[in-house]
């Protein structure tokens, strides 16, 4: 990873791995909570759908502050909200404050990702998508030990949902680092003659709508698996620990997926990268939904690997989509995956309550044909200006 600052992206990828523990410890909470207040599959998803929709809403917000002002408070404010907010979440006494509580807990997830995404470029250097996918493994290792961490508590040491008031400790000590490091990080960004030399590069706002659709597309199965894998485990007779390893193992290889995808980009081309991905995603989907056995296991977790792991290259060709407004394009392209993915969510809830899950399984392999057919139509990014190397090295 030549020309990424090692610590810098070390320091960021470790907040975002907090701030996405927290969201992704809440497919391990759900089948509690669907217990404790008796919720229909469609109120279950409710709750997804409220912490994303608070992040996608909020995040462009959050990221046209970044661009005109810059907000390095963002990032452990960010994350400390995120945590505390999940954390209020499980012992919430009703359905209502539970979901006022996701909604906070969105708020902060909102708050770090477009700064986060922004300094990620900025100490990436020459190799963005590589350094970038090393941003984003961050998130989704958070991801992928939010439900193990949250089993273990709720779970294993038999703390009942109590247990999750620990989830705010990975969140404080995180902003706790991103607040000692606020300076090194702040000598990354680029001069004010750098700024005005990507203000006057060229952009491509239809590009960056059909990347947007393309993400949306993505995250019918990224968020739908994500909510449902625990509850389909248990509906073939699995217990809820089984369903939750499984979702772990899941986002666990689409952490492998992110820093093998970056590299390939830079070599091969991020469309390249995004279109090989889709075809094999939506096969793989089917056999896990169609086979309660170590093949469908085994494609579950392939797919983990093809639908998240092209999440880094679609964050960096939105940037490079819009380079005068970084913080703008990362906010638009991870609040349109959250976003879209909590929608998609709830609708695939629907399906649950009328179908069955299966068939609301069965699905989420839509999402990532159509993004297939989209990405084929996607443009090449235009030239952006690169960073000084002189911004790469800090004193």
């Amino acid at each position: 990873m030549r020309d990424v600052d090692r610590k810098g992206m070390a320091v960021l990828s470790s907040g975002h791995l907090a701030t996405d523990l927290a969201q992704g410890s809440l497919p391990a909470l759900l089948p509690f909570l669907v217990d404790k207040f008796s919720l229909s599959y469609t109120l279950a998803a409710g709750l997804v759908l409220a912490g994303t929709f608070a992040s996608s809403i909020v995040q462009p917000v959050f990221g046209v502050w970044s661009d005109a002002r810059g907000a390095l408070w963002m990032l452990p404010a960010g994350v400390a909200v995120a945590g505390l907010g999940m954390a209020a979440a499980s012992v919430a006494p009703a359905y209502g404050l539970v979901v006022l509580c996701v909604l906070v807990s969105g708020f902060g997830v909102a708050a770090y990702h477009p700064e986060g995404s922004k300094f990620a470029s900025y100490v990436s250097g020459r190799r963005r998508a590589s350094g970038m996918s090393f941003f984003s493994v961050g998130g989704n290792v958070g991801f992928a030990l939010g439900p193990l961490l949250t089993s273990f508590v709720v779970v294993t040491l038999g703390f009942g949902l109590e247990g999750g008031l620990l989830l705010a400790i990975p969140g404080l000590v995180a902003a706790s680092v991103l607040f000692s490091f606020r300076d090194y990080l702040g000598a990354f960004a680029p001069s004010a003659e750098h700024h005005a030399a990507r203000r006057s590069a060229p952009s491509r706002p239809g590009g960056l709508a059909l990347l947007l659709g393309v993400v949306g597309l993505r995250s019918v199965a990224h968020m739908g698996l994500f909510t449902f894998v625990p509850l389909y485990e248990i509906a073939r007779g699995h217990g809820a620990a089984y369903g939750i390893r499984l979702l772990s193992f899941f986002l666990l290889a689409g952490a492998v997926g992110t820093l093998a995808g970056g590299p390939l980009a830079d070599r091969f081309g991020r469309r390249t990268v995004l279109r090989a991905s889709f075809a094999v995603s939506t096969p793989l989907i089917l056999v896990y939904a169609l086979n309660d056995g170590p093949l469908g296991v085994v494609a579950l977790i392939v797919s983990g690997a093809t639908v998240i792991g092209t999440f880094g290259v679609s964050l960096v060709m939105s940037q490079e989509y819009m380079p005068a407004r970084v913080g703008l394009a990362s906010g638009l392209s991870i609040g349109m995956a959250i976003g879209l993915g909590g929608i998609a969510a709830l609708s695939l809830g629907a399906i649950a309550d009328a179908i069955d899950l299966e068939a609301a399984v069965v699905a989420t392999a839509l999402g990532p044909a159509l993004a297939f057919l989209l990405s084929l139509v996607l443009p090449p990014a235009p030239r952006t200006v690169p960073l000084p190397a002189a911004a790469a090295a800090p004193v």
